[in-house]
């Protein structure tokens, strides 16, 4: 990916990440362009099929996800995979493959830092009966931070 289109893609990606963030939410105004124009973009560089193929891949298992789980994995993070599925394809099966392991990887680790602040934090060790009385972590800054990670990497 050249510089234009490698800064207009990390500016998406920080644009959804702070929705996600600060709203618990990814906007469809924001998440369906960026998969159209990550879809654009593999068109106008001749390589459709892995742009295609990288977001169905990646957007498949997270709306199989979505389906079991609704609470556990939101309807915007599976549009999100689908842009950021074809982005990362473009830069080769390798960038590809680090972005979609590494972004679960984040925020499980991330998750695991969360509850390991909250117990420390207590006095009373107890854990919650209900897996949703945690709370939630927004998935969609590690999907973008993986994303651009194996981009840049993969320049």
């Amino acid at each position: 990916m050249t510089p234009l289109p490698l800064l207009l893609f990390t500016v998406w990606c920080a644009a959804l990440t702070a929705h996600d963030v600060y709203g618990r939410r990814l906007p469809n105004a924001l998440t369906l362009p960026g998969a159209a124009a990550a879809l654009g973009y593999g068109f106008a560089v001749g390589e459709p099929a892995f742009a295609i193929t990288g977001a169905v891949l990646l957007a498949v298992p997270y709306l199989l996800v979505h389906l079991c789980r609704p609470h556990a994995l939101g309807a915007g993070d599976v549009k999100l995979a689908f842009g950021l599925g074809a982005a990362t394809a473009l830069a080769g099966p390798h960038a590809w493959s680090w972005a979609a392991l590494a972004a679960p990887m984040l925020t499980a680790s991330a998750g695991i830092g969360m509850l390991a602040v909250n117990l420390v934090g207590r006095r009373e060790v107890e854990l919650p009966r209900r897996a949703d009385a945690i709370g939630t972590l927004p998935h969609g800054p590690a999907m973008c931070a993986a994303s651009v990670v194996a981009l840049v990497a993969g320049r």
